[in-house]
């Protein structure tokens, strides 16, 4: 069998800088484009402004020479045309000045673009490590107490954090009601069955009871019974959904050998245990309710006779550290597409799987799960060779 992924990897953080850089460099190569823009405007009007041939006019001694055969005038004013090389400097220092200035510059916007644009992030940030530390929470009504309260103008972050508080407010809310009504239905639903279970043992175990009414007593008894343990299984589903608050030390190996103990020795399906060492932490009435529900879910869907049937559990350490609980058990095969389903509440693969009538509500498994991920681990199954399911936990290490 091979080793099941971990369950809930860790959320896979994205680049905390993700947003403020792209801004950054959007707003950097804007500023670059508008300044190539300018530049070459100015480039233009200026050549347009510059004659081809600069003209330029000198007079006194300093003059240049007369033409020839005329006679020298000091006061006389003479134009000497250039080859144009006056201009062609001048527009090609207002390239290299103007593109120096534009690189100076634009490289402060741009360092600006990024306080600016980090300043401007951080309430979506907040909003992001709120929102994460809910969603990394263990169970899925915890953290939802936290808010992001944020201060501000109202503008359109504002109105989306205060948004997220109104939906955190909700779920509070409604969790709440959640916790409410298992409290309350774990007495309300009781009531009703004991009292129903001890009118009929009166009137079962009457001396004067006829044959018909003690076979229709045991008869409700037992359905009595079964909407006990319906009621029992969806009010511990319900209280396993929720994170392990409070968590002790616990060796699976302790909790392994004591189920595989209680099972009634003797029957058609031989239980086998092999305990080591497996420390994790955590509750330990629910740890051994996962336990005994994996072995008595192996004997109730065993061999149809449980002729020859085994159910063998154990325990151990892995190598990384996890603790592991195996059930594996005989059985008519399971399809392989049917088992993502078993962990479903009410869910069965039909009676022909049964080894022993004995009633289950479907939630066996079911609560498996719950109880493993309540506490940080994970449950897989898969068929068995030969028929059959092998299903493993695995639990954090102590």
């Amino acid at each position: 069998m091979t080793r099941p992924a971990r369950f809930a990897p860790r959320w896979a953080r994205p680049s905390r800088w993700a947003i403020r850089a792209r801004l950054t460099l959007v707003y950097g190569v804007l500023f670059f484009l508008a300044g190539v823009v300018v530049l070459a405007v100015t480039y233009l009007l200026v050549s347009q402004q510059l004659p081809s041939d600069s003209q330029v006019t000198m007079s006194g001694p300093n003059a240049p020479a007369p033409p020839a055969g005329g006679a020298p005038d000091p006061g006389a004013q003479f134009t000497h045309a250039s080859n144009g090389s006056t201009r062609s400097d001048a527009l090609n220092a207002l390239l290299t000045q103007g593109g120096i200035a534009l690189a100076a510059v634009g490289l402060a916007a741009t360092l600006l673009a990024w306080l600016i644009a980090g300043r401007m992030l951080q309430p979506l940030q907040r909003m992001t490590d709120t929102a994460r530390r809910i969603a990394e929470a263990p169970a899925a009504d915890r953290n939802l107490h936290e808010r992001i309260a944020l201060a501000g103008p109202e503008d359109e972050l504002k109105r989306l954090a205060d948004t997220f508080d109104l939906m955190l407010a909700r779920l509070d809310h409604s969790f709440d009601g959640q916790r409410r009504f298992i409290a309350n239905a774990s007495h309300e639903l009781r009531t009703p069955l004991a009292l129903n279970q001890a009118l009929l043992e009166v009137a079962v175990y009457r001396r004067d009871a006829s044959d018909d009414v003690r076979h229709l007593g045991e008869t409700l008894l037992e359905i009595n019974s079964r909407h006990e343990r319906l009621i029992d299984g969806l009010l511990l589903l319900a209280r396993s959904e929720h994170d392990v608050v409070e968590r002790s030390f616990v060796d699976l190996a302790d909790i392994v050998d004591h189920v595989a103990s209680q099972v009634l020795s003797g029957g058609p399906v031989k239980v086998e245990a092999d305990p080591e060492e497996a420390a994790t932490t955590g509750n330990p009435v629910l740890l051994e309710r996962l336990v005994q529900n994996l072995v008595e879910n192996g004997i109730r869907y065993n061999v149809p006779d449980g002729d020859g049937g085994w159910v063998r559990v154990s325990s151990r350490t892995a190598a990384d550290g996890w603790a592991v609980v195996e059930v594996a058990n005989t059985g008519p095969a399971v399809p392989r597409y049917e088992v993502p389903s078993l962990f479903e509440p009410f869910r069965r693969l039909g009676e022909e799987r049964v080894a022993r009538r004995t009633p289950g509500a479907g939630l066996g498994l079911s609560i498996v799960r719950a109880v493993a991920r309540a506490h940080g681990g994970e449950v897989t199954a898969e068929p068995r060779d030969g028929g059959g399911l092998v299903v493993v936990v695995r639990l954090p290490g102590a």
